[in-house]
C-alpha cells in the first residue's frame, strides 16, 4: 500500500509541477522562474508537513509518505535547477545561473524554515 500511495503522490505533485512551470512560462515567458517557484514553494510545504506530523498530526505515517515523498517529491526537481543552470551558463550568462543556484538554495532554505516554524507552532 506505501508503494501506491508514494506514486499516487509522486502523479499528483509532477501534474502540479508541470501546470505551474506551464503557466508561469505563459504569463512570463521563462521555465526558469517556473521551477525556482516550484522548489521554493515545494521547500516550504515539506516544512509545513514534517513541522505539523513531527509535534501534532493525526496522520496515518501512509499519508505521510504520500504527501511528502510523494507529492514533494516529485513537485520539487534538484536535476531542473542544476540543467536549467547550465543551458544559462551555455548563454553565456553566468550572473543569472549562479543567481539561479544560488537563489533557490538560499530562498528555499529560508522556505523551509519558515515551513517547519508554521507546521511546529500554527497548526
Amino acid at each position: 500500500m506505501n508503494w501506491l500511495l508514494v506514486a499516487l503522490g509522486g502523479s499528483v505533485g509532477a501534474l502540479c509541477r508541470y501546470g505551474v512551470d506551464k503557466a508561469i512560462a505563459f504569463i512570463l515567458g521563462t521555465t526558469v522562474l517556473g521551477t525556482f517557484v516550484v522548489n521554493v514553494t515545494g521547500s516550504l510545504i515539506l516544512g509545513i508537513l514534517v513541522g505539523t506530523a513531527a509535534l501534532k498530526s493525526n496522520l496515518p505515517p501512509n499519508y505521510s509518505l504520500f504527501l511528502t515523498v510523494g507529492f514533494c517529491g516529485s513537485f520539487t526537481t534538484f536535476s531542473t535547477i542544476t540543467v536549467a543552470s547550465v543551458r544559462i551558463i551555455e548563454e553565456g550568462d553566468y550572473f543569472r545561473a549562479m543567481l539561479n543556484v544560488g537563489g533557490s538554495i538560499l530562498i528555499g532554505l529560508l522556505a523551509a524554515f519558515a515551513g517547519l516554524w508554521i507546521g511546529r507552532n500554527a497548526f
